[in-house]
């Protein structure tokens, strides 16, 4: 019985976390069983050592050391060679496959693959470093090599592309190493997770319909192309984009045109968000801030227009934290929630100033808040400038653009399901000029 897409997911991000301990060999082919891929065909190194390893496979002292960085290698395990038989095996009450593992294809022949893990000492890795040991490994084999690596608390895995030698066709000519890189064991990406999703066997026959080894590593190749990821990433946001717009409201003075309002203020959004990501993935903002079961922790969810995500976090994120410098012990209340004690003239005191935290009501405990933003540089951009304004003319008449306040007439939708949503269908056709298709979305989130 084929398991459903998000039953796989799940497999998959339970055999990430069991890399956290014990044997690699045993959690590597953990994972490619999940994604579809066994055989009995197998080597047990003992010791599992890089030096036992190349007695086993370098009788000709070919390999290359120092390209390969051996001494930074821990240990290496034969996971298992699969071919034809076990291609047949594995789609076996599955699918309806006939797997011809002899083809000679665009000057290639594949007759098996060969999966290998390797575990390396803590440090840092380039893509340059990874794709060399690629090289190096698969330079000492008749067929392709798909390599596993783990670093630290991440793995990357490595597939590269073989052809024949033109003059020589006994002889194979490596060509690109491609890397799904940093996968987190912990706490891994969505998108980490959806690539190898993507990479699984049942997953790509469905797609692609292969029927030899040549076809099943084109269809590797094209899943992890860099320009094919792109496209889905664009197709995803523009879908998202135009879902987006039909459900936000923004204040009047961000535009007379309702449609260019909306489409205004999301893209000030997406970008405001991208770079927020950015800097995320360098560690300088909590990845908590965007962990739906986190934020459950502090947030009451209780804004009127049911958008208590964008207001009380990422405006608050954006204006009162990445716009304001952090606390130090000379100014320990840089970053406060506004004061509303009345001044003599009636209003707050910290009226538009949009530097200060606001929805302190929307937290649960609003102290954890502060904690939460506490550790976010200050940027000093414009980016992060909240846009709401005096006019110019007038100045006791406020413009209001991006509508960062608690006041009651606070007439911003940013509903919290545009975030966390799961993949639903939603009719898109009149933004895309289509009839009768349903468009997939999600949670920006």
């Amino acid at each position: 019985m084929r398991t459903t897409t998000q039953d796989n997911k799940a497999a998959i991000a339970e055999a990430l976390k069991t890399f956290g301990r014990g044997s690699l060999r045993a959690n590597a082919t953990q994972l490619f069983n999940t994604l579809g891929y066994s055989s009995e065909k197998t080597i047990e190194l003992s010791p599992n050592t890089p030096e036992n390893f190349l007695n086993e496979i370098d009788q000709h002292n070919r390999f290359r050391k120092d390209k390969a960085l051996l001494s930074r290698w821990k240990s290496v395990d034969f996971i298992f060679q699969i071919t034809g038989e076990e291609i047949n095996s594995c789609a076996s009450g599955q699918l309806s496959l006939q797997f011809d593992a002899h083809q000679k294809i665009d000057n290639r022949i594949i007759e098996s693959y060969l999966f290998l893990a390797i575990k390396l000492r803590k440090g840092h890795y380039t893509r340059t470093d990874l794709s060399t040991i690629t090289r190096e490994i698969n330079k000492l084999f008749p067929m392709p090599v798909l390599i596993l690596f783990q670093h630290g608390d991440t793995l990357t895995l490595s597939v590269i592309n073989r052809g024949l030698h033109k003059r020589d066709q006994s002889k194979d000519v490596l060509k690109k190493v491609t890397l799904i890189k940093d996968i987190a064991l912990g706490s891994p990406h969505r998108a980490h997770i959806e690539i190898l999703s993507d990479l699984s066997f049942a997953n790509l026959y469905d797609h692609y319909r292969f029927s030899n080894f040549v076809a099943l590593h084109d269809a590797w190749e094209k899943t992890l192309d860099s320009s094919e990821l792109n496209k889905r990433f664009f197709r995803e946001v523009a879908n998202w984009y135009f879902w987006a717009i039909q459900n936000v409201t923004f204040p009047k003075d961000a535009g007379a045109d309702e449609e260019i309002r909306n489409a205004t203020s999301v893209i000030r959004l997406i970008t405001r968000l991208i770079f927020v990501w950015f800097i995320k993935e360098k560690g300088l903002v909590p990845d908590d801030l965007f962990n739906k079961s986190k934020l459950d922790d502090i947030l009451k969810y209780n804004d009127a227009k049911q958008s208590s995500y964008y207001k009380a976090i990422l405006q608050n994120l954006f204006f009162a934290t990445l716009n304001q410098e952090m606390n130090t012990p000379k100014k320990p209340d840089n970053r406060q929630f506004r004061n509303k004690a009345k001044n003599p003239g009636g209003r707050d005191q910290h009226y538009m100033i949009h530097n200060v935290y606001r929805y302190e009501s929307c937290f649960k405990n609003s102290d954890k808040a502060l904690e939460l933003f506490s550790t976010i540089p200050f940027l000093n951009g414009g980016l992060f400038e909240c846009l709401d304004k005096p006019d110019k003319d007038n100045p006791k008449k406020i413009i209001r653009i991006d509508d960062f306040s608690d006041h009651k007439k606070n007439e911003l939708v940013v509903p919290d399901f545009l975030f966390f949503s799961e993949e639903q269908e939603v009719d898109l056709n009149k933004s895309f000029g289509t009839k009768n298709k349903q468009y997939k979305v999600r949670g920006l989130i």
